[in-house]
């Protein structure tokens, strides 16, 4: 069944049950880009707002949505991009399109205007829904993109470029459109990260989408009465597969905007969250609000949380036994998975198995793992090798390119993922690197996480990234990139020191003090680390073999 017969079960059973909550700390005024006469808008003090929606609004603007691209000539298996920051009409757009039989087109709201206009020409997006922080961008290449396409806006003060969504969608019927969709049928283009040049489109069934959401109730049990607390983007998988957990037990969800210690607790104690899915530099950042004293648990009302997981990266362990010092009931989970694995749970730790913290975990339900070698053949037990996985969420294809889609996808529908990683005796996968992160130094393999993981049991480090850069001597030597807490001082000496614990081979040999830049999903952005770096010590790595320098 497509995964829109979830939201349809769930306005028939709980049609009064609050199903999202948008909640901004930040901002006095509600961003005024929804239908008035669904909204409930509850301030909640001088510096925020709260809007909310009960399961029956949330299917009737689908349905809305979904009769309004119909009458504008969309059709099954035609695309729709949605180009918005996180907000109380992001999901109701998703699943009005997917009601449609088209296929949900997400972009991610840090494309630049080419990176745009890149985007919907490759997905073949016949309409692009935007909101207002982004009139700029697409009026840029509005010319560009408007022939054939319908651009539809939706905010205030609709400019002149494109159509009014808001307006539009108040003239249409509330009851669902009359279009079969089947698990068969395509329902969604998802972008990869684009970390080497521009990103490639990813094809997904909606037996994909169905399974993703049956996979994430049954590793974090979500119940009725839990509420989930989304904090990243929903363009990307990870924010949106872990909140269909509460689509599938009929919780409700909070979509909280902003990222502030103060604003995660107060926002999980006011909407007695009980799931909470965080990026690794927030849960730092709370953990050090708390040793700081700038934060206090007994202010808040935390009883009711129940799990905290985690994923998109690399977790450091320390991060995650410090936590567990501040919340030893928690229950803890990290999730791995790929926008071309339809996100997080492909692998998964499981909350029961917190005495492996350091690895990714098992095979997610109904998936399958294999490390293998350069050949794709199986390495031994505790060899470093690729991951690969198999499951029901492998994509279909890089959209309209069959070379990159050859190039990690087999004819048995193996996926091999481009992260190295090693299976311990009792079937843990540990994540070791990224393939193309891999430092080769004098002939020596070296895995930037098992160094960042060093650094981060260090006090004084907040964030640390390890990268390569070129030397004339070894090839590549290991750079550390370290951001340092506030109140701490330290220098490259201490962090030398500090390094004396590692092999000689692994320690890094330049030391770098700087913020360490993230993605909005928290991955590093190694790539501009390394642009950033790579040219200015280049000039240093030909007049000197060894040594440290201060950036």
């Amino acid at each position: 069944m497509p995964i829109t017969q979830f939201l349809e079960r769930n306005a028939r059973q709980w049609p009064d049950d609050v199903a999202l909550v948008e909640l901004n700390p930040a901002v006095q005024v509600p961003r005024l880009t929804t239908w008035k006469e669904y909204e409930l808008i509850q301030p909640s003090g001088k510096t925020a707002f709260r809007k909310e929606i009960t399961w029956s609004v949330f299917d009737e603007k689908a349905n809305r949505i979904a009769n309004m691209l119909i009458a504008r000539g969309i059709v099954k298996g035609d695309k729709v991009a949605i180009l918005l920051m996180n907000c109380l009409d992001w999901l109701p757009i998703y699943f009005g399109i997917l009601k449609t039989g088209a296929i949900a087109v997400p972009l991610n709201f840090r494309y630049s205007a080419d990176e745009i206009e890149y985007c919907v020409k490759l997905a073949e997006a016949d309409v692009l829904i935007f909101g207002p922080e982004f009139i700029g961008r697409v009026e840029e290449i509005a010319d560009n993109i408007s022939r054939r396409r319908l651009l539809l806006y939706d905010g205030p003060l609709c400019p002149s470029f494109a159509e009014d969504f808001v307006s539009l969608c108040d003239n249409y019927s509330s009851h669902a459109p009359e279009v079969e969709v089947s698990d068969d049928d395509y329902g969604a283009i998802y972008f990869s990260s684009g970390t080497t040049g521009f990103p490639k489109a990813i094809l997904h069934k909606h037996s994909a989408i169905v399974h993703s959401a049956i996979m994430e109730q049954k590793h974090h049990g979500q119940q009725k009465d839990d509420v989930f607390l989304c904090i990243p983007p929903l363009y990307h998988t990870g924010a949106k597969m872990h909140w269909f957990g509460s689509l599938v037990s009929g919780g409700r969800a909070v979509l909280l905007t902003g990222t502030r210690p103060a604003d995660l607790l107060k926002a999980i104690s006011d909407e007695k969250c009980t799931v909470v899915w965080l990026l690794v530099p927030w849960a730092q950042d709370i953990l050090e609000a708390l040793d700081s004293g700038e934060l206090k648990k007994e202010d808040y009302q935390l009883d009711q949380w129940r799990l905290m997981h985690i994923g998109a990266q690399p977790v450091p362990p320390s991060m995650i036994k410090h936590w567990m010092d501040y919340f030893p009931n928690h229950q803890y989970d990290t999730n791995y998975g790929l926008s071309e694995s339809l996100g997080p749970g492909c692998v998964h730790l499981g909350v029961e198995n917190v005495r492996k913290v350091g690895a990714i975990g098992i095979p997610g339900y109904k998936w399958e793992c294999r490390i293998v070698d350069e050949n794709r053949q199986p390495v031994a037990q505790g060899q470093v090798g690729e991951l690969a996985v198999h499951g029901p969420g492998v994509m279909i294809c890089y959209y309209n390119n069959p070379e990159a889609t050859r190039e990690v996808l087999d004819e048995d529908r193996w996926l091999y993922t481009g992260d190295m990683a090693m299976m311990d005796e009792d079937g843990f996968i540990y994540l070791v690197d990224r393939k193309k992160d891999v430092i080769i130094s004098g002939g020596e393999n070296l895995y930037p996480v098992q160094i960042e993981d060093f650094l981060h049991t260090f006090d004084p480090v907040s964030d640390v990234a390890v990268i390569g850069l070129p030397d004339k001597r070894l090839g590549e030597i290991a750079a550390a990139i370290i951001q340092i807490k506030d109140g701490y001082t330290c220098t490259e000496e201490d962090v030398n020191e500090f390094c004396k614990a590692l092999p000689r081979y692994k320690r890094p040999r330049r030391i770098i003090f700087a913020d360490v830049p993230r993605n909005p999903t928290g991955k590093i952005e190694k790539p501009k680390l390394r642009e950033r770096y790579g040219a200015s010590f280049l000039v240093a790595a030909e007049n000197e073999v060894t040594g440290h320098e201060k950036a």
